[in-house]
């Protein structure tokens, strides 16, 4: 099965079926297919042949999703950027795996320049935006039509698809390799496992497609046939004008965005009921939180997902159905059906239930490996499992909670304290309104555990009175010793805190 084939197939059964809205652009099944064949053409007319990476920097649009298809059509492989990078990064991720075609918006058509002097494999550039088309690109719409359709090249199961650079929260981004089988696997997995978006309903693209997590949900709705609403980018007053003029039945987003979004004076009076499934991620979602989303959102179900770039992305589901158990709701929930899950020592040998331990992951929807680095996939590829970096556990029901990263794990005077536990209990105070938790250097205690606090909209709290807070909840030894407050958290492109920056930071 390739990616391009539920497009074939929607045309084909549904031609009229509106696949994409966009700034008042609404396209239909077959006007997509003809475009989507015609810009494969057209990429071909520019040199690309298979196996080639093509890339894109751009926000959200119609125009993106047509990329996604086009590419493989063409015989080729995605490169999404993150458009959170500078352009020396950017330029890093072009050299690295030697992108040849780069699409652009107008947002990142200033960027051109550098890029070029940057990345001297980079052959044509394509402008995707709605301006005036820069000096020394290529125009979107003209190449389309000026091109002829083409066959679709039908690559499928082990073929590449696309290579995703990591957003580098622990350290420099790798290049990702993901099939169309590792693709289709963890969508088709995770709609098995908990029928996670509506057949033939209307999803919102709010969460950048660069990254995987929304590229997961636009799979999905790829299969379930539904409609694409897209908006540029994530803004609490764009997502509530797009779901009460659309419609929107399914969106992806991550609780900083849940929560920017129902904390809005724009969601307070506006009808929002059409919104039945939200799917999150990256990290879970606190009880005041869920609070919150029950009163803005009251028709809303939650799904959250745990998992990662290289397991494309799913490795297990906590349904809306757990998330009714309030003694689940900080778990990430059970295997999907598609993903092995196993909890190890430092020797890859299996931990007894219930202690903590890294999390290891198996099944199709593995990466291949990381992009020219052969060392680093072997690692991290051992024994046949993806080594997640995580710690967790795993109780007699199989249902896995996330104790840290490996590397965020503080040992404060020879105790190992892992992070999340202690933001947790942060959490549960009124006036938090997010909490990241770090170690850094102390003379007498090696690491000591520190806080950074982002408090509520008009919330006032002292760091002796978080502390007090804590101490209700976790051992002595577990409580921060310092708190910094700050105005906003650094942010990785998917919408995980940064703290290797809140390290260097503190550091």
């Amino acid at each position: 099965m390739q990616i391009t084939q539920s497009l074939t197939q929607t045309a084909q059964l549904m031609p009229e079926h509106v696949v994409t809205v966009y700034r008042g652009r609404r396209r239909t099944a077959a006007e997509v297919h003809d475009r989507v064949a015609r810009l494969a053409g057209a990429f071909q007319s520019l040199g690309a042949r298979t196996g080639d990476r093509i890339g894109i920097v751009s926000l959200n649009s119609d125009r993106y999703h047509e990329f996604l298809l086009a590419v493989p059509w063409a015989g080729c492989v995605v490169n999404p950027v993150n458009v959170r990078w500078s352009a020396a990064e950017i330029a890093y991720s072009l050299v690295d795996c030697q992108t040849d075609i780069l699409l652009v918006d107008d947002t990142f058509a200033p960027l051109v320049p550098a890029l070029r002097d940057a990345a001297p494999n980079l052959r044509s550039v394509i402008f995707t935006g709605e301006g005036e088309l820069p000096d020394g690109m290529l125009d979107y719409e003209k190449l389309i039509a000026d091109a002829d359709p083409v066959d679709d090249a039908r690559r499928h199961g082990d073929d590449l698809y696309g290579i995703f650079y990591t957003g580098g929260t622990t350290g420099a981004p790798k290049g990702v390799m993901l099939s169309h089988r590792s693709c289709l696997t963890s969508a088709m997995g995770s709609q098995v496992t908990t029928d996670m978006m509506n057949r033939g309903g209307i999803l919102l693209h709010a969460a950048p497609m660069f990254h995987l997590a929304d590229l997961a949900a636009w799979h999905l709705a790829c299969l379930t046939r539904a409609t694409h609403l897209i908006i540029p980018a994530f803004s609490p007053a764009g997502v509530v004008d797009a779901i009460a003029e659309h419609g929107a039945t399914d969106a992806l987003l991550v609780p900083t965005m849940i929560q920017m979004l129902v904390d809005s004076p724009e969601a307070q009076n506006a009808d929002l009921s059409s919104l039945s499934r939200i799917l999150y991620g990256a990290s879970p979602i606190s009880e005041a939180l869920l609070e919150r989303v029950g009163k803005v959102l009251p028709s809303a179900r939650l799904t959250q997902a745990y998992g990662m770039t290289e397991v494309a992305p799913v490795a297990t589901l906590l349904t809306a159905d757990d998330h009714d158990d309030p003694a689940l709701r900080r778990s990430c929930g059970r295997p999907a059906v598609h993903s092995e899950i196993r909890i190890v020592g430092p020797d890859d040998v299996d931990v007894p239930r219930g202690e903590v331990g890294e999390i290891l992951v198996r099944g199709d929807h593995v990466m291949t490996g990381y992009w020219n680095k052969e060392d680093a996939t072997a690692e991290a590829l051992r024994g046949g499992w993806m080594h997640t970096g995580d710690a967790g556990r795993m109780d007699d029901a199989g249902y896995v909670f996330l104790a840290d990263r490996i590397k965020d794990m503080v040992i404060t005077g020879g105790e190992n304290v892992y992070s999340v536990e202690v933001e947790n209990a942060l959490a549960k105070h009124p006036a938090v309104a997010q909490v990241a938790v770090i170690g850094v250097p102390d003379d007498a205690w090696g690491e000591r555990v520190h806080a950074v606090v982002v408090l509520a909209p008009g919330a006032e709290v002292t760091a002796d009175e978080l502390r007090d807070s804590c101490r209700d909840q976790i051992a002595n030894y577990k409580v921060p010793r310092t708190v910094a407050f700050v105005d906003a958290l650094p942010m990785s492109g998917a919408g995980k805190i940064l703290k290797r920056t809140l390290r260097e930071m503190e550091w």
